[in-house]
């Protein structure tokens, strides 16, 4: 014990402080919330806040590889909704669109990240342009496609058992995935070649470039998982209310960006752990839950979530990332 407690402070020196700062910020939102409702701290609620983070946890990971490579993906409203309304259209075709749907619902997603990682990587737009311009391009295409209307397909059953079943008693699938995305996420960034690619451009894209990474391919790739990643999130959000809504993404771009960016990942690129993201997703959803409480509008959620971006960027984001 004595050697343990030993150490713990060189290992609380190495960590990144903006990780820190937002494990930190959780604890004193669970205290905050404790006042509001005695119910905050109880396993079911909690078990519940962890449920629903799962689903901004996927989309996030998703706005956490373009980040660190310095760039952005303002496409997340609608490839959410694309993923999501996709899939459940898909479920309208007989036995084997149910068996295909989640797959056509996340491809839908992954083409539109393709779309924007040629624009970012092989034609040089910047990618806030691209992405916006792919994001009102999706959202024309689905209010084309569907009629201006409300979808009317269903989600399939598939998809309800991934967002609401619980696969291992008492753990909701929603969390066993995201801790599926997260695992898979730590690997490729931290045991394979392209997750040292990604931080080497997030660094200095034209070093990586003379140093043999072929930086178009790396960034296509990032941005393609990126859009699936946002599809997938956009299935498990239709799965959980049992249908898709053209609007069901509107809420999740900010969040996502401001999860990613309270983990410590900095928004110049090629500095960031998952595990800051993993407590800035959970510290938006604590804090989306007092805001509920509180009975704060929509208006005022959003303000919230650019004050905390531009607060963190002025923190964290003008430092200079390791080389």
């Amino acid at each position: 014990m004595t050697r343990l407690a030993g150490r713990m402070p060189g290992l609380i020196r190495r960590s990144d402080p903006a990780v820190l700062t937002a494990f930190g910020c959780i604890i004193l939102l669970l205290l905050l919330g404790s006042l509001y409702s005695r119910s905050f701290l109880s396993p079911e609620y909690l078990l519940q806040q962890l449920k629903v983070a799962s689903f901004l946890g996927v989309i996030a990971t998703g706005m956490m590889l373009v980040i660190l490579l310095g760039q952005i993906d303002l496409s997340v409203p609608w490839s959410v909704a694309t993923g999501a309304m996709m899939a459940c259209a898909a479920a309208a075709y007989g036995p084997v669109g149910v068996a295909l749907a989640i797959p056509f619902g996340i491809l839908c997603g992954i083409a539109i990240g393709v779309v924007n990682g040629l624009g970012v990587a092989y034609l040089r737009i910047p990618s806030m342009i691209v992405t916006l311009g792919t994001n009102a391009v999706a959202q024309g295409v689905m209010v084309v496609y569907t009629g201006g209307f409300s979808p009317q397909d269903s989600a399939t059953q598939a998809m309800r058992y991934l967002a609401t079943g619980s696969l291992i008693p008492g753990i909701p699938n929603a969390v066993i995935i995201w801790a599926l995305v997260g695992a898979a996420t730590v690997f490729l960034l931290t045991r394979t070649g392209f997750g040292r690619a990604v931080y080497g451009i997030g660094n200095r894209e034209r070093a990586a470039y003379l140093s043999g990474v072929d930086t178009r391919r790396v960034v296509m790739i990032a941005f393609a998982l990126a859009g699936g990643l946002s599809a997938f999130g956009g299935v498990l959000l239709a799965g959980y209310a049992s249908k898709a809504a053209q609007s069901m993404g509107d809420a999740y771009l900010l969040p996502a960006i401001a999860a990613v960016v309270l983990g410590g990942t900095s928004i110049l690129g090629g500095r960031g752990s998952y595990l800051g993201t993993v407590a800035g997703v959970i510290l938006i959803t604590l804090l989306q839950s007092i805001l509920s409480v509180m009975q704060m509008p929509e208006a005022g959620r959003q303000i919230t979530y650019g004050l905390v971006i531009i607060l963190m960027l002025l923190l964290y984001g003008r430092a200079p990332a390791s080389r």
